[in-house]
Formats: C-alpha cells, sequence, structure tokens
C-alpha cells in the first residue's frame, strides 16, 4: 500500500499554519490576496480557497466580505471536528454535503433571481462564459463552476449565504477529483457540455428574473449531480473510485 502523499491544498495549509504561528501573520493582521498566494504557492485559485476554508474550519483565520482574510486568536480544539469537514475518498461523504447543498441552494437561486444585481448577474455571467471557453479547450472548469455557484450566494444579497460557501470547502462542488483512473475523453466532454447547459439553464432563469425557473433549474442541477456522484458509488467496487 503506498503511502498517502501531501496534496497541494495540504502544503498550503501546513505552510500558512507555520506561518500564522511564527507569528509573521499576527493575531489580527490580514492574509496576502488570493492572487498574490496563487502566485507565491504556484497552484491553482481552488487549491488556495480549499486551503482557506481549511483554516477557516479549524478557527485561524475569518474572511470578511470586501475586506480580506483575517488571522484569529487561537482557541482551544473542539473534541470534534468541525462542521464542514470531509473526507473526500468518501463518496457517501460527498453525497451527504450534496443534500445540503440543495436545501441551502435552490433557495439561494431563488433569492439571487429576485435580488440580483447588474453587477452581480454579469460576474455570474463571466463565470458561465469561462466555464464555456474552458470546457472547448478540453481544461478544467473548476474555478469557474466554483465562481458562478459563489457568485450566485453573493447575489442573494444574504451575507449568511456567502458565510456558508466560504465554509464549503471548493471540492465538494467539483467532481474530477473523485476519477481515480483515465476517463474516457468523449465521455468527459459530454459530461462537461451537459454541466455546462445545466449552468445555462440557472443563469437564463436569473437572467429572466423569474425566481420559480431559477430555483428549478438549480433543483435540477444538483439532483443531476447527486444522481451522477451515486453513479460514481455504484461503479466504486470496479473502477476504484
Amino acid at each position: 500500500m503506498k503511502p498517502n502523499r501531501e496534496s497541494l491544498t495540504d502544503r498550503v495549509v501546513r505552510s500558512l499554519k507555520s506561518d500564522i504561528a511564527s507569528g509573521r501573520y499576527a493575531v489580527g493582521a490580514a492574509l496576502p490576496s488570493e492572487p498574490f498566494l496563487v502566485k507565491q504557492f504556484g497552484v491553482s485559485r481552488t487549491v488556495i480557497r480549499e486551503a482557506l476554508a481549511g483554516l477557516k474550519a479549524a478557527g485561524l483565520i475569518d474572511t470578511r466580505q470586501g475586506a480580506g482574510v483575517y488571522v484569529l486568536e487561537p482557541t482551544p480544539k473542539a473534541e470534534s471536528g468541525p462542521m464542514f469537514s470531509l473526507d473526500y475518498e468518501d463518496l457517501a461523504d460527498i453525497l451527504e454535503f450534496l443534500e445540503l447543498r440543495m436545501a441551502m441552494e435552490i433557495e439561494a437561486a431563488g433569492l439571487a433571481a429576485d435580488r440580483c444585481t447588474g453587477a452581480q448577474q454579469m460576474k455570474i455571467y463571466q463565470a458561465l462564459l469561462l466555464m464555456k471557453g474552458l470546457i472547448e479547450e478540453g481544461q478544467s472548469a473548476e474555478d469557474a463552476d466554483y465562481d458562478f455557484h459563489f457568485g450566485i450566494a453573493v447575489a442573494t444579497n444574504n451575507r449568511r449565504y456567502v458565510d456558508f460557501f466560504n465554509f464549503i470547502p471548493p471540492k465538494v462542488i467539483t467532481r474530477s477529483r473523485f476519477c481515480k483512473r483515465p476517463v474516457d475523453p468523449e465521455q468527459q466532454l459530454c459530461y462537461m457540455q451537459e454541466l455546462y447547459l445545466e449552468h445555462q439553464h440557472i443563469y437564463q432563469a436569473l437572467a429572466n428574473k423569474d425566481a420559480v425557473e431559477a430555483r428549478e433549474a438549480m433543483r435540477t442541477h444538483l439532483v443531476n449531480s447527486k444522481a451522477r456522484y451515486e453513479s460514481l458509488l455504484m461503479k466504486a467496487p470496479d473502477t476504484g473510485a
């Protein structure tokens, strides 16, 4: 059995924890911006967001909307893990998180359709366009996928939805990490195109200010996602997924 290698996210978390513990980033100080951390560690935005989500769940940092990320006073560790901790290798665990997302994001889509500003709608649209372009180029669209859903949370104009998203590790939004063997390119393209169309339907409902349709489109997307995860779970004994 091969030993587990440290993931990129774990490496970033370990480094930032060390910087906080050493006082490089003192209590009350702001961490560097996301683009700076991406450049510093040579990783994607998704990895940085996952690392920050982990540090926040551990009570080491706090995100202040529009102001940045700040170091908190250390608190004693709880007996149990944080609410949003997750075994990323356990698809059953992912399904539980997906059900939680359904409870939050379906209503978020409806609120966003009612409350979305022009600037917020443009952010969501830009994420959709980026997703489309990346899929056409055969590249990973994980960051764009996350930005799309996060944009809807922001467009609710209810900061509690944003807080919820800040707690969710970005890995929960994406699926590709759970495929442990090479995926057939045509099958992957078909999957990604299907995913894009689902996001397009959500956006169109938001653009039309149709809260009922927005909720239904988000419900359809997440129900389909649940079915896709369940398919992976059913194939686990054969595929190693």
